[in-house]
């Protein structure tokens, strides 16, 4: 379903935080390189003004549909907005389109949309009736439900427990594999189904979340290479387009993408480490916007 055809239901996390720390002026080149419905992007546009250049990217086609109609808002009163269906780490190749050499800010949001959770054709929700696919963009890649499929017992036990820290892998795999035996696992309440009747009861009872939480955010991580693109970003694309004195803001939702950053904005080579612990959510946001409560942000300026 495309943008203009319903509303954006999703609040960007921790925008007086992101909009503080780029320590935006006008004039300045700033990317957005997960745009999303283009919260956190149409405040940065008010701030670098008319002379100021955003870029938006983003896997998603639906979600530029929703930055696109955001902005277009702001057209009155501010410069320059390109939105590119891209990947971060294609940021390079954007830049050479565009006829831009460097840039002076990026923000990275690295969390699931409350627009892509609600999508029930791509099964991100675990009641979703649509096909599990779980990829930003469907041109490219294997959905979801062909790896797991396709993949052996001990190789989604792998993808479980290092892309969800799923202590229940084991079982969720043999489970997987027992069940696609008898009936493919094609939609969201399929997986869902198998996942509740792998885990012990105990845990199923005591859980405070879905027990299938952990499970999608592993295989929606395996089908986008989320992990992959973020090492290329942050040691490879990061050092090359940033100028000197830029700032990077990269918001993280797991361990798993948090330990990447931080890893990674300790290179004092590069890295002037504006965070040393992680901004995170004030009680009063979390109570409004739940998804904020394990949003993480951290920010450094490049040498």
């Amino acid at each position: 379903m495309s943008g203009d055809q319903k509303k954006t239901t999703h609040i960007p996390v921790l925008l007086r935080e992101v909009i503080e720390q780029l320590d935006l002026s006008p004039g300045l080149v700033v990317v957005d390189g997960t745009v999303g419905a283009g919260g956190h992007s149409q405040h940065i546009l008010r701030k670098i003004g008319k002379e100021g250049i955003l870029i938006g990217l983003d896997r998603d086609e639906m979600m530029l549909n929703f930055a696109k109609e955001k902005l277009q808002l702001e057209k009155s009163s501010v410069g320059q907005w390109h939105l590119k269906q891209a990947s971060y780490a294609e940021l390079p190749r954007v830049l050479d389109e565009l006829q831009l050499k460097s840039i002076d800010r990026i923000l990275l949001d690295l969390g699931l949309s409350s627009d892509q959770l609600g999508d029930v054709e791509r099964g991100f929700g675990f009641e979703s009736s649509g096909e599990l696919d779980l990829r930003f963009d469907t041109r490219s890649g294997v959905p979801a439900w062909k790896l797991l499929e396709t993949l052996s017992e001990s190789e989604l036990s792998e993808i479980l427990e290092v892309y969800g820290e799923e202590r229940f892998s084991h079982r969720i795999a043999a489970q997987i594999v027992r069940q696609r035996k008898s009936a493919p696992i094609r939609m969201a309440v399929d997986l869902t189904k198998a996942v509740h009747e792998a885990v012990p009861h105990k845990a199923l009872t005591s859980a405070r979340k879905n027990p299938a939480t952990r499970v999608f955010q592993a295989l929606r991580i395996a089908a986008n290479k989320e992990l992959e693109q973020l090492q290329t970003m942050l040691e490879t694309v990061l050092p090359q387009v940033l100028k000197p004195g830029g700032r990077a803001a990269i918001i993280s939702f797991h361990s798993l993408e948090d330990r990447l950053v931080k890893q990674a904005f300790k290179n004092q080579a590069i890295w002037k480490r504006l965070t040393q612990k992680p901004i995170v959510g004030t009680q009063a946001e979390q109570r409004v916007n739940p998804r904020c409560r394990t949003a993480k942000l951290r920010v450094a300026i490049k040498t």
